[in-house]
């Protein structure tokens, strides 16, 4: 497994991708427009889900180690004031993170992962997701820009690690995949009845992607076809990679 960010970068970053995705809302003529990459989803849309999420995981994070996460009611994001209620979104998810420190446990969904249940991990996908979703308000607005190298370097790792690592026994004969980015970092993922698991291990790979770490991120979460990429050896693996819902 590769070096991570470290906490204060993963807050910077947090503020430096929530202020792109603002400036990208700020000067979109329409917020009723179609977000091509989150069908049935309008701009509006993409705000009031990225601006809850972040005042849910807030709440997260400050309730510290649980079973479930904490009860409570979304509150709708008000149409006159967008980016403000955006910006105060973020600043309470970063405010909580900022007390809690990274090695405070705290509910996730991803407990079966190699990702720990900790503030920590929760920052650093609090960034994929609000990247990604920047990626979304941009392109929306004819303004598409790859992720910035540090975020997407570390999006790679923080997505195998967190959403494909699993228990949970791979349906298929085992296989081994590779990730290359052209930055020069390299991902090996094992799938077997033991489940999905990130580092290395002896063997020739079935199937490699290769990118730029941003095409890879954006492929992880359906922004780009695989087609795009650099695809090697067997293209099965990836499909049934994408189709695969562990339980």
């Amino acid at each position: 497994m590769h070096n991570t960010l470290a906490f204060p970068d993963l807050l910077r970053l947090i503020e430096e991708r929530t202020g792109a995705f603002c400036a990208a809302i700020a000067s979109a003529p329409d917020l009723g427009a179609p977000v091509p990459t989150c069908p049935g989803w309008t701009l509006y849309d993409l705000v009031q889900h990225l601006s809850d999420g972040r005042r849910k995981w807030a709440e997260i994070v400050a309730a510290g180690p649980a079973d479930a996460p904490p009860a409570r009611t979304q509150v709708e994001a008000p149409r006159e004031d967008l980016v403000a209620w955006m910006t105060e979104s973020s600043r309470l998810l970063v405010d909580a993170l900022k007390e809690s420190g990274p090695d405070r446990a705290c509910w996730a969904w991803w407990s079966d992962s190699q990702a720990p249940a900790t503030a920590g991990a929760a920052a650093r996908h609090q960034l994929q997701e609000i990247a990604v979703h920047t990626y979304d308000a941009q392109l929306t607005i004819g303004a598409a820009q790859p992720l910035p190298d540090e975020v997407a370097l570390d999006g790679v790792d923080e997505f195998q690690t967190t959403c494909v690592a699993t228990t949970s026994a791979w349906p298929h004969e085992p296989a081994i995949v590779d990730y290359h980015t052209t930055e020069g970092r390299s991902w090996r993922v094992t799938l077997d009845a033991g489940g999905a698991r990130v580092g290395e291990v002896e063997g020739t790979a079935d199937a490699s992607l290769s990118g730029t770490a941003s095409e890879l991120v954006l492929a992880f979460y359906g922004r780009k076809p695989v087609e795009e990429l650099k695809l090697e050896g067997d293209a099965r693996v990836f499909d049934r990679l994408i189709s695969w819902e562990p339980a």
